[in-house]
């Protein structure tokens, strides 16, 4: 056997290089919708801790605003609505704007705020409401009470709509509602 056939290495294809490259562009693609399904979901957890905050902030102003009435005192304009207190509308049509969507009613801001310290560093995340309260007439207490004859006094009370709503910035929107009859 001749010397020089047996050291002269085999002619090599590059098979090898392309199934390399072909598996690390699979593993990248992989890895990158696993990165992607990642931030999803950490996009989806802060999107429910900023509504969890803007919940408690309108809830909060809810029960400012119940304690107000509940308090007595208040005293309400002759029409329209002024510092978050709005007078009875009489004559409403399905055209009429609800006075929580109209850019021009008047909300008072709860004293209440939110805040959160979710780090332990110090620094808090506050998130603050505003609300409003509106007549809405006198209502009968219980079915039937106002076709008394005579009308027992104690059946029909005041009653009233409170609207209360988060109002951060680029945060999560929350809107509530409430009735409430006052005696």
């Amino acid at each position: 056997m001749n010397r020089s056939m047996a050291t002269r290495p085999a002619r090599q294809t590059g098979v090898a290089l392309l199934v390399v490259l072909i598996l690390l562009l699979v593993m990248t693609l992989l890895g990158l919708a696993s990165l992607r399904g990642s931030l999803m979901e950490e996009r989806m957890s802060a999107g429910l801790y900023d509504r969890g905050l803007g919940f408690q902030a309108t809830e909060a102003a809810l029960r400012e605003a119940e304690a107000l009435l509940a308090a007595g005192g208040l005293v309400f304009p002759a029409s329209d609505c002024l510092a978050g207190l709005c007078a009875e509308r009489l004559n409403v049509t399905s055209a009429d704007v609800a006075r929580w969507d109209d850019a021009a009613t008047p909300w008072r801001d709860s004293t209440v705020d939110v805040a959160v310290d979710s780090d332990g560093d110090g620094t808090d995340l506050t998130t603050t409401a505003q609300f409003i309260i509106e007549e809405m007439g006198e209502a009968p207490n219980w079915p039937g009470c106002d076709q008394e004859s005579p009308v027992n006094p104690s059946c029909v009370s005041p009653r009233f709509r409170v609207t209360a709503r988060s109002v951060e910035a680029d945060r999560a929107q929350i809107l509530m509602q409430t009735n409430v009859s006052t005696p």
